[in-house]
């Protein structure tokens, strides 16, 4: 009997071993995955240093070859580029609470950031210290530039901690992602993750590229631009302006794809994340697989010609690996200072990808093991990716009533800016004005038909918290799509009591203010918004009030917002606003 039971175990475990795998794995040694992420992580700076001088100064025409700067080595070195140091916030966040962070812990993070950020990472982190939390904070309704290309930019991260691991950068775009984008600005991200994923097991940049498709939903903009970009590739292999031509044609110029365009549909700048996507994809395409070519090819494309070579770049140095690299590429990163506002400096980052590279694939399935010779390896299971549902920002999903951080989440959140309901958020509009050869710091001082009698000018609503516009952010760019011009704002105010108060303005570009007829501020600079950046004491009648502004525009962003609050900061809530 006891004979007979042995048989059967014996037998039971040969058909265990003889029965095939249901989950397949895939192995890469520890050192050889450090390699090509730090190859990834130079090839972003190799490509944001080279392509920086050259940003937003072509938009919608290719960058004549004689105007691509030289390579130089110490170019490398970009501590203080967008591009580089917004994703270690990400990787700050994972490091200190692990990947089951919750989103709202990113959020809180993201806020408490104090870099310079521009589109939709200023207007989402605005959002996060305003109180909205994520994903509201990236949502449409809130989030005017929720389809920039912004994470895009910052997802390399993303990819470079999961090797071979797609899941996971679709992942962390839905939490770290939609703390400023929705729809194809979000797709953008899942993209590049899904393609750095895949880099470290393979150096066929058509498949990279169809992996990283795989990650985005397959009715969107987003799959749509890169898939034309693919065919035309295969029409036309080696003539890349022809390419872009197609690209320019239907992704640019065709209103179809910019409905949710940050500046309008029909302005030269584009920062839309499909374009731009686009422009990635052209320089790992046509570049064949050469540093420089696709390098320069992507950051030819022009529009956002540093942030799109960052990504090309960091995702074919990831396929070479750093001990490949050419040695102007990387013999004079400096070590040593740390990336703007973070904890890290280089050697630091590729520490802390290293570990939360191990935790990922533990996480997915995987394990660390020792092969014969003593050197780890990642063993790592082999998945399909599950796209995210599929939304788009000129239909967003709606939002619940409830959007906002609780009391206790706010404590946390050292900056912060005011909420939406305080800012001014009923106005006029007239304009815009210009004057043949006059820029935004001239044309501040010219004397327009407003000054003179407001009453004799066209005035029209200016939409504020409606479809398509910021909920508190006076959105010039996107009403007139005009540069070097100015508009004026007028809205009336209605106090019940005179009183001193305080106007918070912010303004892209230059300010000048009246109340009642009197001029009481006047600020002659080119700047970014900021809310509250100016602060102007004033005193309201008891009365209806007349506030009267002229806002600059030199190029790119033309916002402005304002609000009243008293001496210590408080808003004025109680003020009621008409228009005239």
């Amino acid at each position: 009997m006891s004979r007979l039971i042995s048989l059967l175990i014996t037998f039971s475990m040969l058909c265990l071993l003889c029965t095939p795998s249901s989950e397949q794995y895939r192995q890469i040694k520890v050192k050889d995955y450090l390699d090509k992420m730090k190859a990834g992580w130079v090839g972003q700076m190799v490509g944001v240093g080279w392509g920086g001088p050259t940003e937003f100064k072509w938009k919608g025409e290719i960058i004549p070859a004689d105007q691509i700067p030289q390579w130089k080595p110490e170019m490398v070195n970009q501590h203080y580029q967008d591009d580089i140091y917004v994703e270690m916030t990400f990787l700050r966040t994972l490091e200190q609470y692990g990947f089951d962070v919750s989103i709202r812990q990113a959020g809180i993070d993201f806020a408490n950031s104090r870099y310079n950020l521009w589109h939709a990472n200023k207007a989402g982190r605005d959002n996060l210290r305003a109180g909205i939390a994520p994903p509201y904070s990236g949502h449409p309704k809130f989030n005017s530039h929720a389809d920039d290309i912004d994470y895009q930019i910052e997802a390399d991260y993303s990819g470079l901690i999961a090797p071979g691991l797609p899941q996971t950068g679709i992942e962390l775009g839905e939490k770290f992602g939609r703390l400023m984008n929705y729809g194809d600005g979000l797709y953008g991200g899942q993209f590049v993750a899904g393609m750095y994923a895949a880099a470290f097991f393979e150096s066929d940049i058509e498949k990279i590229i169809h992996a990283g498709l795989k990650c985005i939903p397959a009715g969107s903009q987003y799959h749509e631009c890169i898939s034309d970009v693919l065919n035309w590739y295969q029409q036309s292999p080696d003539n890349w302006q022809q390419t872009w031509q197609r690209i320019n044609d239907k992704y640019h110029l065709n209103p179809d794809y910019r409905k949710f365009s940050c500046s309008g549909p029909s302005d030269p700048f584009n920062i839309d994340a499909k374009i731009n996507g686009a422009y990635i994809v052209m320089g790992l395409l046509y570049g064949k697989g050469d540093p420089d070519s696709t390098i320069v090819i992507s950051t030819r494309c022009g529009q956002d010609s540093d942030c799109n070579p960052s990504n090309a770049g960091g995702i074919l140095f990831t396929t070479l690996g750093f001990s490949n690299l050419p040695d102007r590429f990387k013999s004079a990163i400096d070590n040593e200072p740390k990336f703007s506002f973070t904890e890290y400096n280089f050697a630091g980052l590729i520490a802390v990808c290293e570990k939360l590279a191990r935790q990922a694939v533990v996480r997915a399935g995987g394990r660390v093991e020792t092969d014969a010779n003593g050197d780890e390896v990642f063993v790592i299971p082999v998945k399909e990716p599950q796209a995210s549902a599929l939304e788009q920002c000129w239909e967003p999903t709606p939002v619940p009533e409830a959007v906002n951080f609780t009391e206790e989440e706010m404590s946390k959140i050292t900056f912060k800016v005011r909420k939406p309901e305080e800012f001014i958020r009923t106005w006029q509009v007239a304009g815009p004005y210009t004057q043949a050869g006059a820029d935004a710091l001239t044309l501040f001082n010219v004397v327009f038909p407003v000054e003179a009698d407001p009453t004799q000018v066209t005035w029209q609503k200016m939409p504020v918290d409606t479809a398509g516009y910021h909920a508190w952010m006076i959105e010039l760019d996107k009403f007139f799509n005009k540069e070097n011009c100015v508009a004026y704002l007028r809205t009336q105010v209605w106090s019940e009591k005179e009183r001193p108060a305080v106007l918070e303005l912010g303004t892209d570009d230059g300010v000048m203010v009246w109340l009642n007829g009197e001029l009481v501020h006047e600020n002659n600079i080119l700047r970014g918004h900021t809310a509250g950046e100016d602060q102007v004491k004033v005193n309201l009648r008891a009365d209806w009030n007349t506030l009267l502004m002229k806002i600059t525009q030199g190029q790119g962003g033309w916002e402005a917002s304002a609000c009243f609050c008293d001496e210590k900061g408080k808003a004025l809530t109680d003020l009621k606003y008409k228009l005239d």
